[in-house]
């Protein structure tokens, strides 16, 4: 799986290298001297209050005793493989004005620059300095330009830098006053896991901070919010902050709202630990064929593998078995559908699981998600079934340029998907089964990239199941993400975690319960979902995909996030006994390997 890394910013290393040749050449221009009105406008600059006023991209920022320039601390921000570890703030100018910002840099490839100015942006940078060296460079702000971003960052992978010392010095921008306290906070519309609140704005303000029983979980810039993740039959206080760049406010009054019984997607009706596995029903491979009947009854839930599109853009989808020329063995639909109410009798839940490595599908349009859900339906009544998987990979889902937030997109082909699952689900009602398989790519590593980016040049793709996850949430029974056949992921410890072992999957689920800011954007948080709504997704075994985990290593997985035991290094942010239980590619090639990882999982959870 390859992942394209951030967009080099022309521009600015352009700028810098220019800045580069200046100083090689012994042509650097001292820095203008400030004059009587010009201030310090940077925040915090020395860094002796920790990081605040700085936001740092993927939690890549912290603060030192040691190495420091002036004062007792320093920054010092960890790139990674593919996060520069920018650290930036926001600073108040006045228009027409110029301004000499430096700092005092120590490392390999250290930027220094500032963006927004409303004219040219400017960068500088050095590419060693072993010691403490300190970069300037100059600007001019635009006639309309009241504020400006001023940042330092690294290089992709290198070793972590040091900056102390930066200001910002030039004519103060207007005075900026704290706003006063939201007023007319009130509950809305509330279900088994969240709550939508809203509050009437404060003059001034430029975002708002949403607390939960008076922790920050939300920042928001309108004056409306839904916090989600919550547990069912629950009473919970929310009070709203609101925020400038002078700070933030006072609390406004608090109001309570209890979250509904239920949830979950419903009274699905599954096992408090349930084992989920893919049928290949529509194709063979060299894992061979199973027939329904033939299913272990270790597993809980079954999905069909697949249901295609006749093509990409269609929106119609189709179910067929396997024909007898490639599956010698295959049962007859009659036998299928008699095998399949024997399931479901037994308890378990037999789904219909659109996509696929080769299903690509992309609704484009509002006529292809209605066919979609009038397709998909079909299928789902012909065979009896218990709901819907949704499979997308390769191409079928991506962001389209400008779409940023997670929590109201607008590409179509992700609006439409919303759209026809969430008709489905009215649909068949509560006992519909609605899960997802996503790949890491479109899920955990939007903690770092989301679509296109800021800048573009990023694959659009990164993230892109994030607004799905959201906007179902309350109707998702199971998420089990695919924690096979992905590339390095970094986790919400900053660090990468690689395939094979506990380690990748713990922290690849604790992301999915804690949650995690997208993009490394705080205001942009995505809300953790609750442990039954989640299964963990791994490989049956060595020949069905890449990153086979023993049996042991799935034992400590499971020991780390159900019971905080056997963590590694890895430390999880909370303990999870009601975690759902385990996904896995495939019923066949578990049965190929002698049942392997369906005998762990029975063996774990006393199946």
């Amino acid at each position: 799986m390859e992942r394209t890394g951030p967009p080099a910013r022309l521009s600015g290393l352009l700028a810098a290298f220019s800045a580069a040749l200046l100083v090689a050449g012994g042509l650097a221009a001292s820095a203008p001297a400030a004059v009587a009105a010009d201030a310090d406008l940077a925040r915090n600059g020395g860094f002796e209050a920790g990081l605040d006023g700085w936001s740092c991209t993927g939690g890549s920022g912290a603060v030192v005793s040691t190495p420091t320039h002036g004062g007792a601390s320093a920054l010092r921000a960890t790139p990674a493989g593919s996060d520069n570890a920018q650290c930036s703030q926001a600073v108040t100018v006045k228009p027409n004005s110029t301004y000499t910002l430096s700092a005092w840099v120590q490392g390999s490839y250290v930027y220094l620059g500032a963006a927004g100015t409303g004219t040219t942006d400017v960068s500088t940078w050095t590419a060693s300095s072993p010691g403490w060296t300190q970069l300037t460079t100059t600007f001019t702000t635009g006639a309309a330009t009241t504020s400006v971003t001023v940042y330092t960052h690294g290089w992709y992978g290198t070793p972590a830098y040091y900056a102390d010392d930066l200001s910002l010095v030039g004519p103060g921008g207007d005075p900026v006053t704290l706003p006063a306290a939201p007023t007319g906070l009130k509950a809305g519309t509330t279900t088994s896991s969240s709550v939508a609140l809203s509050w009437t704005g404060s003059a001034g303000a430029t975002g708002y901070n949403v607390y939960q029983g008076g922790a920050k979980v939300l920042s928001v810039t309108g004056t409306s919010a839904t916090v989600s993740g919550l547990a069912a039959s629950t009473a919970y206080s929310f009070q709203v902050a609101a925020t400038n760049s002078a700070g933030e406010s006072a609390r406004s009054s608090a109001v309570s709202a209890t979250t509904t019984a239920g949830g979950g997607g419903g009274n699905t009706g599954l096992p408090a630990h349930a084992l989920v596995g893919y049928l290949h029903s529509s194709f063979a491979n060299g894992s061979g064929y199973t027939r329904m009947a033939d299913v272990p009854d270790s597993w809980d839930v079954i999905d069909l593998a697949f249901g295609e599109p006749t093509s990409v853009t269609s929106g119609d989808i189709r179910f067929s078995l396997c024909p007898a020329t490639e599956c010698p063995n295959v049962e007859s639909v009659a036998e299928f559908k008699a095998a399949i109410k024997a399931k479901q009798a037994a308890g378990k839940k037999v789904l219909i699981s659109i996509g696929g490595q080769n299903g690509q599908v992309q609704l484009a349009t509002t006529a292809a998600r209605d066919t979609f859900v009038s397709s998909v339906s079909k299928i789902i009544d012909d065979y009896g079934l218990d709901g819907l998987d949704i499979d997308f990979e390769g191409h079928s889902l991506s962001l389209n340029t400008g779409d940023t937030d997670f929590r109201n997109p607008t590409t179509p082909v992700i609006v439409n998907l919303i759209s026809a699952v969430k008709t489905l689900k009215a649909k068949y009602g509560d006992k519909f089964v609605l899960t997802m398989a996503p790949e890491t790519f479109f899920v955990q590593l939007g903690y770092q990239y989301y679509g296109s980016g800021p800048w573009g040049g990023q694959d659009p793709r990164a993230g892109s199941y994030l607004p799905v996850i959201n906007a179902l949430r309350d109707d998702l029974t199971l998420l089990h993400v695919q924690d096979y056949n992905s590339g390095s992921i970094m986790g919400l410890d900053n660090q990468y975690h690689s395939m094979g072992g506990a380690d990748f999957h713990i922290a690849m689920t604790d992301m999915m319960l804690t949650g995690f800011p997208v993009a490394g954007d705080t205001t942009k948080f995505f809300p953790g979902l609750r442990p039954d709504q989640i299964a963990i997704g791994l490989p049956a075994s060595t020949q069905a995909g890449n990153g086979y985990t023993s049996p042991a290593e799935v034992t400590k997985t499971l020991n780390c996030l159900t019971k905080k035991t056997d963590c590694g290094s890895y430390a999880t942010h909370g303990t999870w006994a009601g975690l759902r239980g385990l996904m896995t590619w495939s019923i066949n090639w578990d049965r190929f390997n002698n049942g392997e990882f369906s005998k762990n999982f029975d063996a774990y959870f006393g199946g």
